[in-house]
């Protein structure tokens, strides 16, 4: 049953919608506009057709349009940009076009409702079974058809709506869908359909078979021919000239020396790199690891100075003191011109900041003749920072030992690992396990960077590390090592120093001649003495840059042609000291001890004083202590009770305090300094001012060795002490000790708190 009705019209360019299939479409034309606007004021229904001509701008005319389109209706429009409206629309059946007019500001089409011819059951199911195997042949055969598409056509029971809903999947041109929305016959709607599905499916597969065809024809060296031709047009283009990057590479590979595994490494990657397309990430990271390797120094090295006396006079030279480790540079040369190869020694420099570890690694790279090369280790807390990342991402790149070595550009060289003890870990690895593979002789002659995938011998590589604190390095580290301790320097040493080494340097360093600054020997002492009390000369260089700044100002100001620093004008520059002398009070006091204490900034003294008062037996301790002088104020307390044979702590209340308690206190050599304060305090005896002592007690009362001793002394006698108590195990150490640091201090040695208590208590 036909018939007629009119509608607003819209002309599509290039478009053909089917029903059955909802759709969207953008349109600009007023009058194309307007009609959606009055379909949807009215029934919502709207005639969509397409233009024979797609490019025509002139006025609609009935014999410019498709005959056929369809019956839409309309659910949604929107205003985008651009003055453009899109619409929303779902296809509701066939019309013929048979009139149009225009009305006012729109089109209006007359249009004859077609509808489709009722089947039976049996037929529907028939018809929709034939083109549904049609349609999955022509998947078979690789048309490109949306899977999703393919079940949601699979689940249509009616023959209509699968051919228009596969029309609209189909990758198939629009006049060939308006083709399939001019017949009006199902059935030969259905055969038209079929006819078109099998004529995609054999273009499909002639496709196809070319490409298969055109893949066997072309061969590998062929096609390594056109692109190289294709990269050296390229290169015409962008105006390169010379030889490929791959080029490049491969004559690198020629002259390079390194182990055949190398050699067939590199070989691989620079082939893999030819056919990589060079847009490729890919591309960037193969390129990025072959020219590291190349980079990679596998046999350039020096040869080691094996002139002794040489070495000897260029440590001279360049360090006053530190005669251990100069000792061990020069045993290690000695070595080396008695054996042609031997694994190269890991020394540890320990001691305060200040005293020159990190500047004598250089000197001695300088007496052996070795490149030198410095790794900070402070606050490395990542694995890959040693061992390198895998060179499977952008970015990724060798670890810092290898890229050391790169930097030194030989296999040999001095490799300063500063700061070891400043080491850390966190959920990214512990780097301090990775050192242990680089840090031993027996397997880094195999080292392996996770960048480079090869190993790499590090066997040749002199290793020189430095810690302030030695406690602080990992005990499996700490075995790999050979621990030299650099200590506090003297007085002598520091004036020295600062003599024939600093004031030269900070000269220089700011651009001031040798006439033009003079700094008498008195003003260094006064320096030392007054102003700095540090266990190194870091803090005695910056007094002696202050002097030349100031130096700086007056010539650079025309006031004076030259600076003479003498003990009456430093004040001036300086100003106020920061130390005075003999400020130290030495009377004798009841409950009051000097002890010593070691830093990792060097030896310092450390007052203890106990208060005894009425109350319940309690204990109190403060000054911000640790655990374990928590633990020897507590040993100190049954000591002295078992000494004494006396139940004080019953009725009476016991106060310890380690004065600026802003500062953390810890240690196991406070012991005996405890014990002769609290004694001091429970039987009102007064203490010696002027002595000094360190060890750690028993229960027993037996005093125990104790550790860096000689910052310890040194801080004594900074602070104007006469006498020392020493546990006498540390005897040994004493006879190390140059009598500069002893002096005219009188070093006692004790066995038990008994022999303490009489060199302490004042009689």
């Amino acid at each position: 049953m036909k018939n007629r009705c009119m509608m607003p019209m819209v002309a599509l360019r290039g478009m053909t919608l089917l029903p059955n299939n909802t759709a969207h479409f953008d349109i600009s034309r007023k009058e194309s506009i307007e009609a959606v606007k009055i379909a949807m004021a009215t029934n919502q229904y709207l005639m969509v057709v397409t233009q024979l001509d797609k490019d025509n701008s002139k006025g609609l005319e009935l014999d410019s349009l498709q005959p056929v389109g369809c019956i839409v209706k309309v659910r949604q429009m929107v205003k985008i940009p651009k003055n453009v409206v899109r619409v929303l629309v779902e296809g509701e059946s066939r019309g013929k076009l048979c009139g149009i007019a225009f009305r006012d500001s729109f089109y209006e089409a007359d249009v004859e409702l077609w509808k489709d011819t009722e089947l039976s059951k049996e037929q529907e199911e028939a018809y929709c079974t034939s083109l549904l195997e049609e349609i999955r042949n022509c998947y078979e055969a690789g048309m490109k058809i949306n899977p999703v598409s393919l079940k949601k056509i699979a689940k249509i029971k009616q023959v209509a709506v699968m051919i228009d809903t596969l029309a609209e999947q189909l990758p198939i041109s629009y006049e060939k869908r308006q083709q399939i929305l001019n017949t009006e016959d199902l059935l030969e709607r259905l055969t038209y359909t079929m006819k078109l599905l099998k004529s995609e499916a054999e273009v499909t597969m002639i496709r196809k078979e070319l490409q298969e065809q055109i893949k066997g024809i072309v061969e590998k060296n062929q096609r390594e021919y056109v692109l190289r031709e294709q990269q050296k047009l390229i290169q015409e283009e962008l105006g390169e000239k010379g030889t490929s990057e791959i080029e490049e590479y491969w004559k690198s590979l020629e002259k390079l020396h390194a182990p055949e595994e190398v050699i067939e490494k590199l070989s691989k990657e620079i082939r893999r790199l030819e056919s990589i397309p060079v847009t490729s990430s890919e591309s960037t990271v193969v390129r990025n690891y072959v020219e590291t390797l190349l980079e990679y120094p596998w046999s350039k090295k020096t040869e080691d100075c094996r002139d002794l006396k040489q070495a000897e006079m260029i440590l001279n030279r360049d360090h006053y003191g530190m005669e251990k480790v100069k000792e061990r540079v020069l045993d290690f040369l000695a070595v080396r011109n008695m054996v042609s190869e031997g694994n190269s020694p890991i020394i540890c420099l320990v001691g305060p900041p200040g005293t020159g570890k990190t500047s004598i690694a250089r000197s001695i790279a300088t007496a052996v003749n070795k490149e030198y090369v410095r790794i900070s280790l402070g606050g490395v807390r990542d694995e890959a920072e040693i061992r390198g990342h895998r060179k499977t991402y952008i970015g990724a790149m060798p670890g810092r030992i290898a890229t050391a070595m790169m930097k030194s550009g030989v296999t040999n060289p001095l490799m300063l690992l500063d700061e070891v003890d400043k080491l850390s870990s966190d959920y990214k690895g512990d780097p301090s396990s990775a050192l242990l593979e680089v840090l031993d002789a027996e397997q880094n002659c195999k080292f392996v960077d996770h960048f480079f995938e090869i190993p790499i011998d590090l066997s040749q590589v002199m290793f020189l590390a430095t810690a302030n604190d030695a406690s602080m390095i990992p005990k499996p580290l700490l075995d790999r090592m050979e621990i030299i301790e650099v200590s506090s320097y003297t007085q002598n040493e520091k004036f020295h120093i600062a003599k024939e080494f600093l004031v030269e340097k900070q000269r220089k360093k700011h651009g001031l001649k040798a006439k033009q600054i003079q700094i008498e020997d008195a003003v260094l002492n006064e320096i030392i003495e007054a102003y700095t009390r540090a266990a190194g000369v870091r803090g005695l260089e910056r007094q002696i840059a202050t002097l030349c700044r100031k130096a700086d100002r007056v010539i650079a100001g025309g006031e004076r042609k030259s600076l003479r620093v003498t003990s009456k004008n430093m004040k001036d520059f300086l100003g106020v000291s920061k130390y005075q002398k003999e400020d130290w009070d030495l009377e004798p006091k009841v409950g009051i001890v000097t002890g010593l204490a070691w830093t990792s900034v060097g030896g310092d003294t450390l007052s203890v004083e106990v208060n005894i008062m009425p109350g319940s037996g309690k204990l109190e301790l403060t000054g911000n202590l640790g655990d374990v002088m928590k633990e020897s104020a507590q040993i100190a307390i049954s000591c002295i009770r078992s000494m004494e044979n006396k139940d004080f702590l019953k009725k009476q209340d016991i106060h310890i305090h380690v004065p600026e308690g802003a500062t953390p206190k810890d240690g196991p050599s406070a012991g005996i300094t405890m014990a002769t304060a609290i004694y001091s305090a429970v039987t009102n005896q007064k203490v010696r001012g002027d002595i000094a002592m360190t060890g750690e007690v028993t229960l027993r009362g037996r005093v125990l060795p104790i550790g860096g001793l000689k910052e310890k002394l040194l801080a004594a006698k900074n602070h104007g002490m006469k006498e020392v108590l020493v546990p006498i195990q540390n005897k040994k150490d004493i006879s190390e000790l140059s009598d500069e640091i002893l002096g005219t201090m009188q070093i006692t040695y004790v066995t038990n708190m008994q022999e303490v208590l009489e060199r302490a208590i004042v009689k």
